[in-house]
């Protein structure tokens, strides 16, 4: 149990680290106070390590009483009981893997191994959103994340969400990772129209009205339906929560699609801020 209420809540993603101090006993997150750094994630594990660790000593000062847990919301493949990396080749912390991550860490903060708790993103994000939504009547969820990866999670009533891990299951040609996240975009949009773009957004901002976006439109569409559906059947269960980067743009991909009416979808509402509470609640 804890010793005071307040716990640090920590999001890392493919490109940034967010971290807030949670108020264990409201579940919000003190004076609305989050730290927000951009992180490198394809530089050396020192520097990496680094930014993560003046990211969250910069919250802990905000802090009104001294810290003693901090959660950690991570991407995986990770061993998340053991706090080690298994993150390679997905363009994002290659340079941590099989690295231990907790001891790294910890040391970097100067608190002990066993204050530092990771849980997958996708089930911290699946339960923030569960919480803050009023969900929890609900039997099962089913829970969907898109930006640099593809996160899935699964909650289930009275239980904590956990990782579904089906990012590297096996799709088309690929797996259905390869097809849901932003690298997709960028690779789908070369392919359509020889042009290099950065990201999504650029595509939106730049190309929404061409016919190379219907195509990538049409296709990133079904792709998702085929995931959902698969992870429907999995999980019997067509109740869903999505959020991400990408996410922010689903209207777009599936508002017009009558085969998305056989799922009920909760688009997310609290952002980076949904991981950080479910990450703080691993200690509640």
């Amino acid at each position: 149990m804890l010793q005071d209420n307040y716990v640090v809540g920590v999001d890392i993603g493919g490109t940034h680290i967010s971290a807030c101090i949670i108020d264990t006993k409201q579940w919000n997150i003190h004076l609305e106070n989050v730290v927000r750094n951009h992180v490198f994630s394809q530089g050396d594990a020192k520097t990496i390590l680094h930014t993560w660790a003046s990211t969250i000593q910069e919250i802990i000062r905000t802090s009104p009483t001294a810290i003693q847990f901090i959660g950690i919301a991570m991407p995986g493949p990770f061993d998340y009981e053991n706090g080690i990396s298994k993150m390679l080749g997905q363009s994002k912390y290659d340079n941590l893997y099989d690295k231990d991550i907790k001891t790294l860490l910890s040391a970097e903060l100067g608190l002990p191994p066993n204050a530092v708790h990771f849980i997958n993103d996708a089930a911290a994000f699946l339960q923030g959103e569960i919480f803050v939504q009023k969900l929890q009547t609900n039997a099962r969820i089913l829970g969907i994340t898109l930006g640099t990866g593809l996160g899935s999670a699964v909650w289930n009533k009275g239980e904590k969400a956990f990782d579904a891990d089906l990012w590297n299951t096996p799709y088309e040609e690929s797996i259905f990772e390869e097809y849901l996240v932003t690298r997709w975009f960028v690779k789908r949009f070369k392919e359509v129209t020889g042009k290099d773009v950065t990201g999504l957004k650029e595509i939106l901002d730049n190309h929404r009205e061409t016919t190379a976006f219907a195509t990538i439109k049409d296709e990133y569409a079904k792709h998702l339906f085929d995931f959902m559906r698969f992870f429907e059947e999995k999980y019997q269960t067509n109740i869903f929560i999505i959020g991400g980067n990408i996410a922010k743009a689903l209207p777009i991909f599936i508002a017009d699609r009558e085969e998305f009416n056989r799922f009920i979808i909760y688009t997310a509402i609290l952002g980076e801020k949904a991981a950080m509470i479910g990450a703080a609640s691993i200690f509640s």
